[in-house]
């Protein structure tokens, strides 16, 4: 690491022990444990133009939430270089959700997961609406462009005609709340057998409840036991075979 980008974190954290890169990386980011005398921090840093944009608003996210009781790391510091951009954030013990699941041994282990899993989204679903997250358009309609974006930019599994459909077929809109915005089961952390923790919170807004709770159920379309768990611990809305097919196998697919 650079000298003056070392004095950058070290103006935020103070002295630095070590800095160690982790193993489990994200395909948009480098992550890193960062170590002081007395603790322990994580280091989020994007070096392309697309994947910065996507850090400076996850940490815009994290910074306004912090005067809430929603489980996310808590926010120290933001900083941009020539290279990259840069989020120091609490380091957060667990593991992911994908990790715990493929670890458990029974049914019994796996559908507390997933019930654990329902109770958290619940959670932030049933939060007052956080305004100055509000996107400046409505949030299908900001999806929609976001999604027309990324397929002319290329790397999405979608094309016209599926994004012509998605505007065709724009399902109902139901009350707003608090979302994740990537609600799958990389994006959560275990600790002790439960799901605690939202990680990775650029999207986090105002928008339609579905699209969570679409990403969430979206590998155990074939286990309805598992989904049993999830609403069992959700106690919302459960969502049509035509709304998952639209948010997960429709619009996701552009993300």
């Amino acid at each position: 690491m650079n000298t003056e980008r070392l004095k950058q974190i070290e103006n935020i954290i103070g002295e630095v022990i070590n800095i160690e890169l982790l193993n489990e990386q994200g395909w948009t980011s480098k992550v890193s444990r960062v170590q002081t005398e007395t603790h322990t921090y994580l280091l989020k840093s994007a070096f392309t133009k697309r994947y910065r944009s996507w850090l400076v608003r996850e940490a815009y996210v994290l910074e306004t939430l912090q005067s809430t009781f929603l489980p996310v790391p808590t926010y120290y510091g933001f900083f941009e270089d020539e290279e990259g951009s840069h989020l120091i954030m609490s380091f957060e013990e667990g593991m992911t959700l994908r990790k715990a699941f493929s670890l458990a041994k029974t049914e019994q282990e796996k559908c507390k997961l997933m019930n654990s899993f329902g109770e958290l989204i619940r959670k932030l679903h049933e939060l007052p609406l956080n305004e100055p997250l509000r996107k400046s358009v409505p949030w299908l309609d900001g999806q929609l462009k976001q999604a027309e974006i990324n397929l002319h930019e290329g790397g999405t599994d979608g094309n016209d005609v599926l994004l012509e459909k998605l505007h065709a077929e724009k399902p109902a809109p139901i009350l707003e709340t608090m979302i994740h915005g990537d609600c799958t089961m990389e994006n959560v952390l275990v600790r002790d057998g439960k799901v605690e923790t939202f990680i990775d919170v650029a999207d986090l807004t105002i928008g339609d409840p579905r699209y969570d709770v679409a990403l969430a159920v979206r590998r155990f379309t074939n286990h309805p036991q598992y989904i049993d768990a999830f609403y069992d611990g959700y106690q919302r809305l459960a969502i049509s075979k035509e709304e998952y097919a639209y948010f997960d196998q429709g619009l996701y697919e552009f993300f």
